[in-house]
C-alpha cells in the first residue's frame, strides 16, 4: 500500500493517486463479446445452448428453471440461510417502498393542471452474477424494486453450475420477489438473450445487474446499439473509500479496506486521515489481517495499488472524496454526521464506527448497485424509479389557456416558431369570437 501526503504531490500526481484501474476490456474482449452477440442475435436458443454448454455446463440440457427446480430449491435450502434472505428482503422492501417517487398533481394557473405520475417499464432483464459465489444479494437488491415498481414481465438469468441447476439462494431470492421466470444463462450470452430476445427469452427494454468483464463489454455494446436495451448504468470494478480521524480502531479500518480488496485485484481502496499514527497501524493491521483471508491472494494484488493519504483536516478528505466520487464512502470519525453535509459525490455513504460497508452489501435496506469508476458524480445508485418511466401530464380549460396562451404565443414568436404561435392563437381567436 502507498503512503502519501496529499499536500506534497502537485496537480499531476493528484491526478495519477486517484486514477482508477484501468478498464479490462481489450481489442479481444470487445471482439468475442461481438461475435457472440451476433451469434445469439442470429440462431437464438441454439447459440445459447451451444455456448452455455462450452463455457458453463457442459452437460445443460434446458436454459428455463421450472417449478420442480423452484421446489427443490425450497426444500434443501438451510434454514438459517433462508431465514437470512427472508429477513433482508424485508428491510430492502421496507426501504426501497418509502422511498418511491410520488405522483405530483398542481394547478399551475387557474385552469391549468398539471401532474407528473410513473409507468411502470414493460420488461426489465436482471443479471445476478454466479462466479466464484452465488450473489442472493444481488437477486434481492435487483428483484425488489422491479417488483415494487410493478413491471409485469420480470426475467432474470443467473449462470448454472456445473451439476445444470441454479444456485438454491438465488432461486429462493427470486421466488420471494415473484419472480418466476428465471433462465440458466450467463456471460455475454445472457446480456445479449435479454437485449434482443430469443424463442424462449423474451427482450427486455432495459437490464440491471453486475458482472465481469464479459457482462461490462455485452453492456457496453447492446447500450450504443439503436436496437439494443438501455443499461443501468455504467460499471467498474468495486470501489471504497475510508475517511478515518486518530479516534478509528484501526482494526475497523483495516477490515473495511479488505472488505473491497477481496472482491478483485481490479478494486480500489483508499483511506484519507489527518493522523499519519492511524495510516501506519492500518497498514499493519491490513497485512496480519489479509494473511487469514481464503482470497488473501486476490486482496493483496488489490492493496498493491492502493493508497493510504495524509491530509491537513477533515474538511479537506471529504473535498478529495468529492473530486473521486466512490462507490462506497465510510466516515469513520467521532462526529460523522457532522460531515455528512459536505458531501456530494458518493454512491452510498456509510457513517460512524459501527458501520460498515458490509451491511449495505447485503441487509441494512438500502441498494448495492451503485455506481462506479466516477459515475456518481452523476448517477445515482438503483431504486424502484430505475425501473420506472415519469411522465408528465397537463390539461388545460378555455380558462387556463385564456391565462397562459398569450405568455406561450409571445415566447413561440421570440423562438421564430409561428405554428407553435398559432397553435394557441387560433383557439384564443376562436374564444374571443364566441365571446
Amino acid at each position: 500500500m502507498n503512503r502519501v501526503d496529499w499536500n506534497s504531490l502537485d496537480d499531476a500526481e493528484r491526478v495519477a493517486i486517484l486514477a482508477r484501474p484501468a478498464q479490462q476490456g481489450t481489442a479481444e474482449v470487445r471482439d468475442t463479446v461481438r461475435t457472440m452477440i451476433r451469434q445469439v442475435r442470429s440462431d437464438g436458443d441454439a447459440a445459447l445452448l451451444e455456448l452455455s454448454r462450452r463455457l458453463d455446463c457442459p452437460g445443460l440440457d434446458s436454459l428455463s428453471v421450472d417449478e420442480e427446480e423452484f421446489d427443490r430449491a425450497e426444500s434443501v435450502l438451510a434454514t438459517e440461510l433462508k431465514s437470512a434472505i427472508n429477513e433482508a428482503h424485508a428491510r430492502i422492501k421496507a426501504f426501497h417502498k418509502a422511498c418511491m417517487v410520488p405522483s405530483v398533481y398542481m394547478e399551475t394557473a387557474p385552469g391549468v393542471r398539471c401532474e407528473r405520475i410513473s409507468r411502470p417499464m414493460e420488461r426489465v432483464g436482471l443479471y445476478v452474477p454466479a462466479g466464484s459465489a452465488a450473489l442472493p444479494s444481488t437477486a434481492l437488491m435487483l428483484g425488489i424494486p422491479a417488483m415494487l415498481a410493478g413491471c409485469p414481465q420480470i426475467v432474470l438469468c443467473t449462470p448454472p453450475r456445473a451439476d445444470g441447476r441454479c444456485d438454491e439462494a438465488v432461486l429462493h431470492a427470486a421466488r420471494l420477489c415473484g419472480i418466476r421466470t428465471v433462465f440458466k444463462l450467463g456471460g455475454a450470452q445472457a446480456i445479449a438473450a435479454m437485449a434482443y430476445g430469443t424463442e424462449s427469452i423474451p427482450y427486455c427494454d432495459k437490464l440491471f445487474g453486475p458482472g465481469n468483464v464479459w457482462v461490462t463489454e455485452a453492456k457496453r455494446q447492446i447500450a450504443a446499439d439503436p436496437e439494443g436495451a438501455v443499461i443501468d448504468m455504467p460499471a467498474g470494478p468495486s470501489e471504497v473509500l475510508v475517511i478515518a480521524d486518530v479516534q478509528a480502531d484501526s482494526e475497523f479500518v483495516a477490515a473495511d479496506l479488505l472488505a473491497q480488496a477481496e472482491h478483485g485485484a481490479d478494486s480500489q481502496v483508499l483511506l484519507l486521515s489527518p493522523s499519519q499514527a492511524l495510516i501506519e497501524k492500518v497498514i499493519a493491521t491490513v497485512r496480519r489481517q489479509c494473511e487469514a483471508l481464503p482470497r488473501a491472494a486476490i486482496a493483496a494484488q488489490c492493496l498493491a495499488r492502493s493508497s493510504l493519504i495524509r491530509v491537513d483536516s477533515l474538511e479537506q478528505a471529504v473535498a478529495i472524496s468529492n473530486r473521486y466520487a466512490p462507490e462506497h464512502l465510510i466516515i469513520n470519525t467521532a462526529d460523522a454526521r457532522e460531515l455528512l453535509p459536505l458531501v456530494t459525490s458518493a454512491g452510498s455513504v456509510f457513517l460512524g464506527a459501527w458501520t460498515p460497508e458490509s451491511i449495505g452489501d447485503y441487509c441494512s435496506g438500502t441498494n448495492h448497485v451503485l455506481p462506479t469508476y466516477g459515475a456518481a458524480r452523476a448517477w445515482s445508485g438503483l431504486s424502484v424509479a430505475s425501473f420506472q418511466k415519469q411522465m408528465t401530464v397537463q390539461e388545460s380549460s378555455l380558462e387556463g389557456l385564456r391565462h397562459i396562451g398569450p405568455c406561450t404565443v409571445t415566447l413561440a414568436r421570440a423562438e421564430q416558431l409561428e405554428a407553435h404561435a398559432r397553435a394557441v392563437s387560433l383557439r384564443l381567436a376562436s374564444m374571443e369570437a364566441a365571446a
